[in-house]
């Protein structure tokens, strides 16, 4: 299959792009993708190094007659989420994305493309092999870690670079220009309970809620799709009002930065109320099935009959967790009042296990306001905080202030309305992006953000359109040529 891949044009960067996805690359897991980038510059004679925490750079002098240019940093980073279908049977740790092409899109088989940020990364391969692509002096950088804390920005030192211009090629619109976005912060709420042996006279079930669309949850938190850590907290707190359901496990959701697609619970009911409960199950099915009808036209919501041989959530915690939950902010929480349509701030219930006494809820907030994003984490530290959690604060960072006057982004609007006879979109994303923490120790560094189109992001159904890569890369070329004199 990748071989169809390796036919598209622009043919160095499609190879690149399987080359880079035959190589395991999961966030925390980049040591190999490290290795085959580092090899990828060396053996092209390139001055190659990778810092202290695992960043590459790769550096390459500017064509004759560009040496008089400033010199420009292109910046991708090397990890991608890792998702699957769950009947779709795939180890992120040992195999290769296997994609396929269909009409102008590129898709992967059950699992995440890595198109985030594999065609950024795949771009840059691709000029920096080039004997004729003509660019100013190139310093390369190939973060890590990018999707589960920005670590590799973050350990970025001062003085490693010497670019004046940055372009992060890690947007997912092809006439968008990102010059600002959210920053972010992980809160997460543990804590243990005591268990209860499961009461004679009752029915064991397993209900799942599957098939929701899932996605970015930063990109697309604007969107509307379902969460499935909050549609099944709100089947199981009604069940449990209504009909003494009890709770042995609940599992649901993944990473913080993908809005949660299934989650399961371990059930039982009191025998007497076993009809009634199917009912409700049922009716609320397709209630929730007509709620999220555009957004998640595959959404299910199944119970299946099963043997549960744990233990229980003792009753007074059960309530109390449930009613955090569905009181803990998800999705939405306030749009901005200064750019149209932008989002400002948002929580994702990211990741729910409750299982064997113990228990953990994993968000992701973000902001573009920074005291905002520490009122809606102490708003969700509020919540859990009644059932008897523990909430603690990680992966803090900052966002990226939009810089609307300055020349990178002024040459590469009027380049846009030339090339394509058409305005770009000039504007911040609620997604986090990398620029604002480099920008912390290269604070004079120019940046801007742009990539092809991409959808589904952190999804199965993430796919890369074809076409728009053409854009987008004729228009990186272009944007290299007419890079301003120092």
């Amino acid at each position: 299959m990748n071989e169809e891949i390796r036919n598209l044009e622009p043919k160095a960067l499609w190879n690149n792009f399987a080359d880079l996805n035959a190589v395991p690359r999961p966030s925390k897991k980049e040591e190999r993708v490290i290795q085959f980038i580092k090899s990828y510059g060396e053996k092209l004679g390139l001055e190659t190094s990778v810092d202290e925490t695992g960043n590459v750079i790769i550096k390459k002098p500017a064509s004759p007659g560009m040496e008089n240019r400033q010199t420009v940093c292109l910046q991708s980073h090397l990890d991608m989420v890792h998702q699957k279908n769950n009947d779709t049977v795939f180890d992120f740790n040992t195999q290769g994305i296997e994609m396929y092409v269909d009409g102008d899109w590129v898709k992967a088989k059950g699992t995440t493309l890595g198109a985030d940020n594999g065609i950024g990364d795949a771009t840059i391969m691709s000029i920096l092999a080039s004997k004729d692509i003509v660019h100013p002096a190139l310093e390369a950088l190939f973060t890590i870690d990018e999707e589960t804390g920005m670590t590799g920005a973050s350990g970025l030192k001062g003085g490693l670079l010497n670019a004046t211009i940055m372009l992060n090629l890690d947007t997912e619109d092809d006439h968008e220009l990102t010059i600002g976005c959210a920053g972010g912060i992980d809160p997460t709420s543990t804590g243990t309970y005591t268990q209860e042996s499961i009461p004679t006279n009752t029915n064991g079930y397993l209900l799942n809620v599957k098939g929701l669309a899932g996605g970015h949850s930063g990109m697309e938190i604007h969107l509307g799709k379902g969460n499935a850590n909050k549609l099944i907290n709100r089947i199981l707190l009604q069940a449990a009002d209504k009909f003494g359901v009890r709770i042995c496990t609940i599992d649901g959701g993944g990473l913080r930065n993908a809005i949660p697609r299934e989650s399961k619970a371990e059930i039982v009911v009191p025998q007497d109320n076993n009809d009634a409960f199917k009912k409700f199950v049922a009716e609320e099915a397709v209630a929730l099935k007509a709620e999220y009808s555009v957004t998640d036209p595959n959404f299910e919501v199944v119970l299946t009959p099963q043997t549960v041989s744990g233990q229980l959530l003792n009753t007074d915690f059960q309530g109390k967790l449930l009613r955090a939950i569905y009181a803990c902010p998800n999705g939405i929480y306030r749009m901005s009042p200064d750019i149209k349509d932008l989002v400002q701030s948002s929580n994702n219930i990211a990741r729910v296990l409750v299982k064997d006494g113990q228990f953990s809820i994993q968000c992701l907030t973000r902001s573009s306001v920074e005291t905002e994003k520490m009122d809606v984490a102490r708003s969700i530290q509020s919540a859990f905080e009644l059932c008897g959690a523990s909430v603690s604060f990680g992966g803090s960072y900052n966002g990226w202030t939009p810089k609307p006057e300055t020349p990178i982004v002024k040459l590469m609007s009027n380049l846009y309305r030339e090339m394509f006879k058409s305005e770009p979109l000039v504007d911040a994303c609620h997604a986090g992006l990398e620029c604002g923490i480099i920008g912390t120790n290269y604070p004079k560094m120019e940046m801007i953000s742009f990539g092809p189109n991409i959808l589904g992001a952190h999804s199965p159904d993430e796919k890369v359109q074809i076409s728009s890569v053409q854009k987008f890369y004729g228009f990186l070329l272009e944007t290299l040529k007419q890079i301003p004199k120092r």
